[in-house]
C-alpha cells in the first residue's frame, strides 16, 4: 500500500512540475498575445486563460520535457520566461503592424485628429477601427487553436531548458520588427497612394485657379475619400494581415512574412 502510494505522489509530482514547466511559457506568451492578453482583458480572465491553454497543449508536451530539470527550478523560470515572452512579443508585434497601418492612414487622409476616441492605446480612429476588426477577425478565424499548436511546435524549435542563442534570437527579433513595420506600410499604401493623388490634384487647381481656397473644398472630399476607401479596402487589408499571421504562427522561426 505504502509503495502505490509512494509511486502516486511521485507520479503527481512530475504531473505537477511539467504543468507548472509548460505554465512558465505559457503564462509568457499569454501575457502579449493578442486579443486574450490585451489590457482591457481583466488580469482574472487572462490567468483563466493562460491555465486554460496550459491543460490543453501540457499533454502533448510532456515526451518532450526531461524530468531530470526540475532540479533546477530557477534554470527554467528563465529560460521558458524568456522564449514565451518572445513568441508572446512576435505575436504582439501584428498588432503593432496595425497600429501603424492605422496612423499612417488617418494621417494621409486628414483623419488623425477627427473622430478620436479614449482608448488604452491611444490611437486614430481609424487606427482603433482597424485593430478591433484585426482582433475580431483573427479570433473569429481560430486564433486560439492556431497559438495551442504553435506553443506544442515550439518545443521542437525552441526545447524546454535550453536558453536560446542570445545572437540568434536578437537577429530573429530585428527581423520580425522590421516585416512588422513593413507590413504596417504595406497595408497603408492604399491610403498614401490616395493622399498622394490628392494632393498633387489640388497643388494643379490651386495653380489653375490661384483665387480658390482648395484647402476648405478639398478638405470634405479627402475625408469622404478616406472613409469610403477604408470601408473596400479594409476587408483585404486583414486578409492579407491574418494570412501573414497565420505564417509566422506555422512556422515561428522562419523569415518570411
Amino acid at each position: 500500500m505504502s509503495e502505490d502510494l509512494a509511486l502516486l505522489l511521485d507520479t503527481a509530482r512530475a504531473a505537477l512540475w511539467t504543468g507548472f514547466v509548460v505554465f512558465l511559457r505559457v503564462g509568457a506568451i499569454m501575457a502579449l498575445l493578442p486579443a486574450f492578453g490585451d489590457r482591457m482583458i481583466p488580469m482574472r480572465v487572462r490567468l483563466v486563460l493562460a491555465l486554460a491553454f496550459t491543460v490543453i497543449t501540457a499533454p502533448a508536451v510532456v515526451p518532450l520535457i526531461d524530468p531530470a530539470m526540475f532540479d533546477r527550478p530557477g534554470w527554467l523560470l528563465a529560460t521558458e520566461v524568456v522564449i514565451g515572452l518572445g513568441l508572446g512579443a512576435a505575436l504582439r508585434l501584428f498588432v503593432l503592424a496595425l497600429q501603424i497601418t492605422g496612423s499612417i492612414a488617418a494621417q494621409s487622409v486628414s483623419l488623425a485628429q477627427i473622430f478620436g476616441g479614449q482608448s488604452i492605446d491611444p490611437q486614430p480612429a481609424i487606427g482603433h477601427v482597424i485593430v478591433i476588426s484585426g482582433l475580431c477577425l483573427a479570433v473569429l478565424s481560430g486564433l486560439h487553436v492556431k497559438v495551442a499548436q504553435m506553443i506544442v511546435f515550439s518545443y521542437d524549435l525552441l526545447p524546454a531548458g535550453d536558453f536560446p542563442d542570445p545572437g540568434d534570437f536578437l537577429a530573429w527579433g530585428i527581423s520580425r520588427t522590421a516585416q512588422a513595420f513593413a507590413l504596417g506600410f504595406t497595408l497603408a499604401a492604399p491610403f498614401v497612394i490616395t493622399s498622394l493623388i490628392y494632393n498633387l490634384a489640388l497643388g494643379v487647381i490651386n495653380r489653375a485657379m490661384p483665387q480658390l481656397m482648395v484647402a476648405f473644398v478639398g478638405a470634405p472630399a479627402i475625408t469622404a475619400g478616406g472613409l469610403i476607401l477604408m470601408a473596400l479596402a479594409l476587408p483585404l487589408m486583414l486578409q492579407v494581415w491574418l494570412q501573414a499571421m497565420d505564417s509566422f504562427i506555422a512556422d515561428p522561426g522562419g523569415t518570411g512574412p
